[in-house]
């Protein structure tokens, strides 16, 4: 078949070239209107759900008219209007640095819309129109991946990505995806630029076009820093083909051109995070990704990263592509129909550089997202990206075969086109009974979406509204859901996750910890700057509740299919316990603290250069008496530690010639015994008794071995024990 898409086609008629001159415009219109078809379901979707909601908000209450389905949705938004209100890369003013944002670029394309008056709740319209916006730039650069084969067989790729219910679901979340995808087809038409320039004119100069890939691939970094993986696999491309036509000096300037920019923007946002959070890696690195779990082994996390990688594959295929995962008893699903196209694209010489490159791109972010213990969460959204590129290969290999059979059977005769036209008929009835069983699913996906956007509304922004017509206003809340809260309410936060981030309190280490960690962290801010309420799920959060608030009031969510619980619980704080037992209860005017190792405190552990056995140190926190006859209660954090395994550290800022003591906190529900260690020195033996209150052990440290102080270990012997607090003091 000849075609005015296709090289070497020579006389052209008129009505040809008005054809090829009118043809971008009509594809550009049905994949902009099958786009917006698809947003305004959608759309439609939440507008109907909230609609019907909206009387339970009560008689004078004016409804919020916009919601999104994930409360992370509003995360961005937190820190788009902190862009707009001058404190960028904050997710709320006046707490310092963030690195919890998913993106770093996409809150900037948000801010603009807040500039442009799109506030409040209104900000979820302007994020739905950036993310058509950035679908219908998607499918314009993806018509590149069609460039051998004939211009109509590019028609199927508005048709295969926007066919898939979930996919759908999250380009019009209000998440980054969309923005994703479109910055990676901006890299698709740069790395296609490249290639075929080289094709085309190999005796011109590749860097500019380099240049351009590179600068392509920092802005696609800039939005999701795992597509550095995607954005090595562009610019190695490029360089090898650079290579085989311009030798190797060519080549090796282009990847410093395609990879550099990148590079900088992976390396400066490392340096900023360590600058401002003393964490080069990113908050929601350390809160959700495997890697990073405290009490995982590296042969856990890589059994956890096969695990989620498998079931990325089986979820999209078995879920999210058909509603009938096993027909017939069948060990495959009708989902696998989608994979066929695709991996034939692979064998087409006219299809295979792309489908190199859709494939590259689907795996290896599987790959990376799979580090992700969340993956399984918010219908799949951080599989989307894959799930794009696997419809759009299967768009491509689709094409390939039926423009072959329309090229058979219009020039063979016989077996031969009846082999072609049983081919188009297999591969179009496949697709169809495929279609059939991705319907329910579409429709499944849509309600879920208005569901979800009306349960986000009525708990989040209902919770929100509650607390901000509170007397006398809140000065801190404390979350766990750091998205809608904040953003509706205007109130001054606290992520207790970390993803938030408040200055250089390392939150989403510590709470990846346990919640002694975090409260350990909130010990340490002052007072007043406390959160006075908490907004939590109770059942998430342990006896923080319990302990440190009184109920205020809950708000409830009806058909939940997406909040963390069925009732959003609103505390007042009392932080109180806090503050007390910060010395040794019998500690006398004649003394005076010299050095403090504050047990589960991240930074304390750090400063004093601490480090626990080769088994994994959980953290324990108690609220008790010193005493059965004290009136007060004491809280404290602790780190529990294995007979023989233990904890050592250094001590510090002792004066020479005075004798020196040190003080530790335990709680243990069993008697036993510990070795205080000291480097060059005799072990120091305590034994202790079992009991329902705070217990403080001393040792005597002779000044003539002040300097053994430099290392010093805690060893339980013969049952584990939780070390919570250790003084150093002297005489004045």
């Amino acid at each position: 078949m000849t075609t005015s898409s296709e090289p070497g086609n020579s006389a052209q008629s008129p009505g040809s070239d008005r054809w090829r001159r009118l043809e971008p415009k009509v594809y550009a219109f049905l994949a902009g209107a099958l786009t917006l078809w698809i947003a305004h379901l959608f759309v439609s979707s939440l507008k109907l759900q909230l609609a019907y909601a909206d009387a339970r908000w009560g008689p004078g209450v004016p409804p919020l008219q916009w919601s999104a389905p994930l409360d992370d949705v509003f995360i961005h938004f937190d820190f788009a209007r902190s862009i707009a209100f001058g404190a960028p890369f904050e997710w709320i003013p006046g707490n310092g640095y963030s690195s919890g944002g998913t993106s770093l670029l996409y809150p900037f394309v948000l801010a603009a819309g807040y500039l442009a008056g799109f506030v409040d709740e209104r900000l979820m319209l302007w994020a739905t129109m950036v993310g058509a916006t950035c679908v219908f730039a998607c499918l314009l650069g993806s018509r590149v991946l069609f460039h051998r084969l004939p211009i109509w067989t590019s028609y199927l790729a508005p048709l295969f990505l926007l066919s898939v219910g979930a996919l759908d679901w999250t380009l019009f979340s209000g998440m980054e995806v969309a923005f994703f995808l479109a910055v990676w087809a901006l890299n698709l038409t740069a790395w296609h630029r490249l290639t075929t320039t080289l094709e085309t004119h190999p005796e011109q100069s590749p860097l500019l076009n380099a240049t351009i890939l590179g600068l392509a691939g920092a802005i696609m970094i800039a939005t999701r820093p795992e597509a550095a993986v995607i954005v090595a696999v562009f610019g190695l491309w490029g360089a090898v083909k650079i290579a085989r036509h311009q030798g190797m000096r060519p080549a090796l300037a282009s990847v410093l051109l395609a990879g550099v920019p990148g590079a900088l923007v992976l390396v400066g946002h490392a340096l900023a995070n360590h600058h401002f959070t003393g964490e080069s890696s990113a908050a929601g690195a350390l809160a959700k990704l495997e890697l990073h779990h405290p009490y995982l082994s590296r042969t856990d996390v890589w059994n956890a990263w096969k695990h989620f990688s498998l079931y990325q594959i089986f979820r999209i295929t078995d879920y999210h592509l058909t509603d009938m995962p096993r027909p017939g008893g069948v060990n495959i699903s009708v989902g696998w129909l989608m994979w066929a196209p695709a991996f034939g694209a692979l064998f087409s010489s006219r299809t295979r550089r792309p489908a190199i490159i859709l494939w590259l791109s689907a795996l290896l972010w599987i790959a990376v997202t799979a580090l992700n213990g969340q993956v399984r969460w918010q219908n799949e959204r951080y599989t989307m990206p894959a799930v794009a590129w696997l419809l759009l290969c299967s768009a491509l290999g689709t094409g390939s075969l039926l423009s072959w059979a329309y090229e058979s059977v219009r020039a063979e005769t016989g077996r031969r086109r009846l082999g072609a036209v049983f081919a188009a008929t297999a591969v179009v009835g496949g697709l169809g009974f495929w279609l059939l069983h991705q319907a329910p699913k579409f429709q499944g996906q849509m309600w879920f979406y208005g569901r979800a956007s009306r349960n986000i509304r009525d708990q989040h922004m209902m919770a929100a509204r509650h607390l901000r017509s509170l007397t006398p206003k809140p000065r801190r809340v404390l979350l766990g859901d750091a998205g809608a809260i904040p953003y509706v309410s205007y109130l001054p936060a606290l992520d207790i996750i970390g993803l938030g981030g408040y200055h250089d309190l390392p939150f989403a280490r510590a709470t990846r910890l346990g919640v002694p960690g975090a409260v350990e962290l909130i010990q340490r801010m002052g007072p007043r700057e406390r959160p006075d309420v908490m907004a939590l799920y109770p059942s998430w959060w342990g006896t923080l509740p319990l302990w440190f608030g009184s109920r205020m009031f809950g708000v409830d969510v009806r058909g939940n299919v997406i909040c963390g619980g069925a009732t959003k619980v609103v505390y007042q704080t009392d932080w109180r316990a806090l503050d007390r037992g910060l010395v040794p209860s019998e500690l006398t005017d004649a003394e005076e603290l010299r050095d403090e190792l504050d047990f589960a405190d991240l930074l304390s552990e750090k400063a004093h250069h601490t480090t626990f056995g080769k088994y994994p140190s959980h953290l324990n926190m108690k609220i008790l008496r010193v005493s059965p006859t004290a009136r007060e209660e004491i809280w404290d954090g602790g780190r529990s530690t294995l007979a023989g395994d233990g904890a050592s550290f250094q001590l510090g800022g002792v004066q020479a010639g005075r004798d020196a003591k040190i003080w530790l906190r335990i709680a243990p529900s069993q008697a036993g015994k510990l070795e205080l260690r000291r480097a060059g020195a005799d072990a120091m033996v305590r034994e202790f008794p079992a009991g329902d209150q705070w217990r403080e052990l001393s040792f005597v440290i002779p000044q003539a071995q002040l300097e053994s102080l430099s290392q010093v270990s805690i060893v339980p012997i013969k049952r584990s024990l939780v070390l919570y607090h250790l003084w150093l003091t002297q005489e004045k």
